[in-house]
């Protein structure tokens, strides 16, 4: 049995948009019939069956498909709650890690600090004790071993050279690179090796 409806009952009825609607009264899907300028389809009950259990399945479809993606979100907000708190612990982790180096750290430069103060003093007396042993080991060694050019003038003046021969006799032996004469350029002061001299007479 069918009936007569409009295209906007037709849509409703079939779920279809009125475009649909039209599409298939233009492709002869649909049977139509023209009434004062209004345009009428015809519905059969098959076809009211055929959309209620389209619409019914499609409906589970939907329904089905909600239920998947609330127990989606339902992991997801799982593993989002799960992940919070390996972060947190990590987090607690990371924390705690960082104070043990800090407190490594400053108890490693108080350590260092201590070293470092024990071989300055260590350092200290060692210098206050040896310090002065070295200088007079020094001074008695330099005392040997080199006299002053006053020195060296008084020993030359007593084999009667004179001040310029004197003088002569020192240029000539810088100049020969004799190694008992050392002239220091920086200080400029002249070095003089004791010795007899007697080459130089």
């Amino acid at each position: 049995m069918e009936r007569l409806v409009t295209t906007t009952q037709a849509a409703q009825i079939l779920g279809l948009s009125l475009q649909g609607i039209h599409y298939r009264i233009k492709n002869n899907q649909l049977k139509s019939i023209k009434q004062s300028g209004k345009i009428f389809v015809y519905i059969s009950e098959k076809m009211e069956k055929d959309s209620v259990l389209k619409y019914t399945k499609n409906k589970k479809i939907i329904n089905s498909n909600d239920e998947k993606t609330e127990t989606i979100i339902e992991v997801k907000n799982e593993q989002i709650v799960l992940l919070k708190k390996s972060l947190k612990w990590t987090k607690k982790q990371y924390d705690s890690e960082i104070k043990r180096l800090e407190k490594n750290q400053k108890n490693l430069t108080d350590v260092f600090k201590s070293e470092i103060n024990l071989l300055q003093n260590a350092f200290n007396e060692m210098r206050s004790i040896y310090k002065p042993q070295l200088e007079n080991n020094y001074e008695n060694n330099s005392s040997n071993k080199f006299i002053t050019l006053q020195e060296f003038t008084i020993l030359m003046k007593r084999y009667n050279k004179s001040q310029n021969e004197i003088k002569l006799l020192i240029l000539k032996a810088i100049k020969d690179s004799d190694k008992r004469f050392i002239y220091d350029k920086t200080n400029k002061k002249l070095l003089i090796l004791n010795s007899n001299f007697k080459d130089l007479l």
